[in-house]
């Protein structure tokens, strides 16, 4: 959590300096203007909150994409819902036994964020809100071999596919574009319960994408 509060700070800190030196030769001000757009970019995902205490857990890249819709209630507040697919998942190793091992999972999920936007500039947007996450697929591999994929495993009673969290992120507004980070976390865990082989964990996300408005 610390790692993620840290690169997500950094990341905020980017973007107020992009959106001050973009401030500069603006003449049109869209804030109050309804706004659809794409984007596409990389999740930086790891999970924490696990119960065996001999797991570690290490980040993993994913892909990211979707569309998002810009509702204005004023020039300065706004919502902003988004509908995306999303990669998320880890990597890890442990001890079973007295056995080391390697897992690595990766599971796609589409997630909906019901953003509130805070436009203090036309340049930037900042956004907090609840998000929904729904689970598709989810693969595994334990040293580095295949275990489970697809339906046979999320449909499985220890993996949840409706999940709740949070994120909280910004936009910076070059015209058109639009440059966009956020930082995820689930508020309930993934799997119902854990075990020494499967701990229970949660998943957390810096996602950063490319965008187009329209």
């Amino acid at each position: 959590m610390k790692t993620v509060s840290k690169k997500f700070a950094l990341m905020i800190a980017l973007f107020v300096s992009a959106a001050g030196f973009s401030q500069e030769g603006s003449t049109t001000d869209s804030r109050e203007e309804l706004k659809f757009g794409v984007k596409a970019g990389v999740n930086f995902a790891n999970v924490y909150d696990e119960e065996n205490q001999d797991y570690v857990a290490e980040g993993k890249v994913g892909f990211a994409a979707g569309a998002f819709v810009s509702i204005p209630f004023g020039k300065y507040i706004g919502f902003q819902p988004e509908f995306m697919y999303s990669q998320k998942g880890f990597k890890a190793t442990g001890s079973v036994l007295g056995a080391d091992y390697e897992f690595e999972r990766t599971s796609s999920f589409i997630d909906i964020p019901l953003q509130l936007q805070i436009k203090p500039i036309e340049q930037l947007t900042l956004l907090v809100g609840p998000q929904f996450s729904y689970l598709l697929d989810t693969k595994n591999k334990f040293n580095g071999n295949s275990t489970s994929s697809e339906e046979d495993a999320i449909n499985d009673e220890n993996y949840k596919k409706n999940i709740f969290g949070f994120v909280v992120g910004a936009d910076v507004n070059l015209q058109d574009f639009v440059i966009s980070g956020r930082a995820g976390w689930d508020i309930s865990k993934s799997d119902s319960d854990g075990n020494d082989t499967d701990p229970r964990y949660k998943n957390q996300v810096i996602q950063l994408t490319l965008g187009y408005r329209f």
